[in-house]
Formats: C-alpha cells, structure tokens, sequence
C-alpha cells in the first residue's frame, strides 16, 4: 500500500502557540508510519511559514525554527488541482505532494477556521471540522446560540462587544445589571480564544471590571456567564456520518476553576476518565455530545465539553474542534478508555477523511459523466 502524505501543521500566530506544539509532537510520534508519511509545515508566532524536517524533540523545545538545515520557506499552493506544499530556497520551489491536512493548532490563526479555509480553498482534504464549524465553535456565544437551538440548556450570559456598545461606563453598568441577576460568583470569559486564556472566575463586584479588561486583552468581544454548579465532563467524539464517542471523563477541582495552569498541569485538580457517574447518565451525556456536535457542523472529531449538575441536568459549556493530541491529553484519553489507542485514533481521522474525499470526487466525476 503506498503511504499518503499528511500536511501536519504546527504552531501558529496564536496565545495558544506553545500547546500546539505539544500536540503536534504527540500526533508526529503516534501516526503510523507503514501507512502515512508526515509532512510538517511549522508556523511561527510571527506567522511565517516554513517546511520543518529536523526532530520532534526540537518542536517541543520551541528551537525547530532556528534549525537552518531543516527548515526552508513554504506555502500551500492555492491551485485547486495541484494539493502541494510548495518549499523554498532553491531556482525553484520543490513540490511536495500532500493527500490530507491535518492542522494541529489551537487558537486564534488555526482552530479558528482560518487555515481550515485555506486547506478547503487549495481542495485538499482537510481532517477534522471545516471552516464554518470551525470558526462557530470558537465564538462561545454563536455556539451557545445553535446549541440552545438544539434543545440543550446552556448557560446565561451577557456579551460585551466594544465596537458596538457606546461607551465604557455602559459597558460597565450593562456587566453589573447582569452579575445582579445571575449572582457571584461568574466568569468572564474572551467570547474567541481557548485554553482558558482571559478567564477569570469573578467573585465579587470588585473582580468584576478587572476582569472583563483582562479579556478584552484577547478579543474585542467579552462573554460573561452564570456560574454552574457541579462539575465539568466531557466527551471525545469521532467522526461525520456515523459517529464514535469515547468514556465521559469528570474533571475533579480542588478549588477555582480549570484554567489554563490545571489543564496543563494538573496542580491540583484531576481528571477521571471513565467519569464516576452511572452508566445511565454517562450514555446521556454522550447522546447530548452528538447533539451538540450536529448542531454546530462538526466533523471528522471535536471534544464536546459540558457541565452537570447536582440535580443531574447536562448543560453546554464548549466546543473544542483540536482538542489537545498529547498522549496525556484528554482526547487521547477518552478513546483509550473506549479501547481505541491514540495511533488509531489518527488513522481513523485520517482514513475517513480520505475515504469522504474520494467518494466525493468520485460522485463529481458521475455526475459531470451524465
């Protein structure tokens, strides 16, 4: 069988630059190497593009872009039937033949559906969720919209958007008027951005404008939430037509909330997958996650992230459409506890990727032939 090319690209202009990296050496170390060849194409926080052939351990280390020897200028070719990477540094460009995408980055610049559009533009197959549903599931509050439209709780909340409102001062009296209704504590939250960055648990009306500047540092938009009690679970999910969930898994917290220094390294909370919940409930949970994942467009695979409630009632919190691909990661994690290790895990995103892509061309040719 001859191996397919997989564009696997890395980094990004993005706050969330240093955990695609991370993901990004867990995806490289996992693909099977007798069916797929990686081809890396690394983007600096500058955003400059360049064609990466040195080692993993350099990725992590954040050096790979000052190895000369193996790194060269690229971009993607836009022209429809050619699926190359175009490398340079020579008379002229090398062409590197690419059979799928896989973009691995998290953020702003790359899980935003801008490199997802992009890929779609160029015509090669792209592993993973396209560019509307990209781009929806990291606007919290269109995402919340569609969800809710879906028969899903999710929780209430106040946008803040800085081109549209007329002034600070309203800006401040529209985020008081609703932390009166909802109650502290709530969070106020980047309406773009991921890994928890801009977050903040706010506590009391002193917290509170503080924290809305705070993410107004990563967005123009601000979302502010009610606070839901409980806890957080989530639910890996794999596929377009017919979908796979991995276990439920449970987010245990000592104290605050999981913000960007527990997901990384889990000071002091935990995570338990399979969640310790009822089989019943953990079934529900997983049928709510296809729920969502439908509703906003997904496909390929997405972690749908969710709260539960004392009372049991399951409510939308979040959409990750790259979730983390280290082997700790919770992804990974969800589909081990399912039975599917993380080198399967990537040949089937892989796989039915190309798969879809195949048979579309192939329904193209057969309609044009009639």
């Amino acid at each position: 069988m001859e191996k397919k090319n997989v564009l696997i690209f890395f980094g990004g202009c993005s706050s969330e630059y240093t955990v695609s990296l991370e993901s990004a050496a867990g995806v490289i170390r996992n693909l099977d190497r007798d069916k797929y060849c990686p081809v890396l194409a690394g983007i600096t926080r500058q955003g400059d593009w360049y064609h990466y052939t040195g080692t993993v351990d350099r990725i992590t280390a954040d050096t790979w872009h000052t190895d000369s020897a193996h790194c060269a200028p690229a971009a993607l070719s836009p022209c429809r039937s050619a699926h190359e990477l175009l490398v340079y540094g020579t008379a002229s460009p090398e062409r590197i033949p690419v059979d799928v995408a896989l973009p691995v980055l998290h953020g702003r610049n790359g899980e935003d559906g801008t490199l997802q559009g992009l890929i779609e533009l160029a015509g090669i197959p792209l592993a993973g969720c396209g560019t509307l549903s990209s781009a929806l599931c990291m606007d919290k509050d269109r995402a919340h919209r569609l969800v809710s439209l879906a028969g899903i709780r999710i929780p209430k909340a106040l946008v803040l958007d800085t081109q549209a409102a007329g002034s600070k001062t309203l800006e401040t009296e529209l985020a008081r008027a609703f932390a009166g209704q909802v109650g502290y504590p709530l969070f106020v939250k980047p309406v773009k951005a991921g890994s928890s960055y801009g977050v903040t648990k706010v506590i009391s009306p002193a917290q509170l404008q503080p924290a809305i500047e705070l993410a107004l540092a990563y967005d123009n938009q601000v979302i502010l939430e009610e606070n839901i009690p409980g806890f957080e679970v989530g639910c890996a999910v794999l596929g377009t037509d017919e979908l796979i969930t991995g276990e439920v898994d449970e987010i245990e917290l000592s104290g605050g909330f999981f913000d960007y220094t527990e997901k990384y390294t889990l000071k002091t909370s935990a995570i338990h997958v399979p969640a310790r919940i009822s089989e019943g409930k953990a079934e529900e949970i997983k049928l709510a996650a296809k729920r969502v994942y439908r509703a906003l467009g997904c496909s390929g695979f997405a972690r749908v992230d969710l709260f539960l409630t004392p009372e049991g009632e399951i409510v939308f919190n979040e959409v990750n459409t790259i979730p983390g691909f280290t082997e700790h990661s919770r992804y990974p994690g969800m589909m081990k506890a399912a039975g599917m290790a993380f080198p399967e895990v990537l040949s089937r995103i892989l796989d039915q990727c190309i798969g879809c892509s195949l048979h579309n061309r192939e329904t193209c040719a057969g309609q044009e032939g009639k």
